[in-house]
């Protein structure tokens, strides 16, 4: 997690001229990389507070605040500027992340659950 961090908070330190252009598809692909790096960290932020109360939360607001201190970060780097939609992106990356990460404990659980009373139910069925 905090190589992930180090890594977004190194290619944010770099001034504009360093980046490079990727002429029509520049907006686009930026903003992905915004989306799935921070995808990538929530995912990351919530294996370490799994064991916490709420880790779903913690995960969400942690990676939030990470993404807040790097925009301001960026005010300070030659050519770049810090964006609210910037944040908003890297947000919905990292909720996305994590609306996924529930969906799949869930279903994951559902499959065992169900596994379980079908087991049962052939257990008891034979016994008879």
């Amino acid at each position: 997690m905090l190589f992930w961090m180090g890594a977004i908070f190194f290619v944010s330190h770099q001034p504009s001229e360093a980046l490079p252009n990727y002429g029509v598809w520049d907006l686009f692909i930026k903003k992905s990389g915004h989306f799935f790096a921070y995808a990538i960290l929530g995912t990351l932020v919530f294996r370490g507070t799994v064991e916490w109360q709420r880790p779903y939360l913690w995960a969400f607001v942690i990676t939030a605040v990470y993404a807040m201190s790097d925009e301001f970060h960026q005010q300070f780097v030659v050519g770049r500027t810090s964006a609210l939609r910037d944040v908003l992106i890297d947000c919905l990356g990292a909720a996305t992340a994590l609306l996924l990460i529930y969906r799949s404990r869930n279903l994951r659980n559902l499959i065992q659950f169900n596994y379980n009373l079908n087991k049962n139910r052939i257990t008891s069925a034979e016994a008879k």
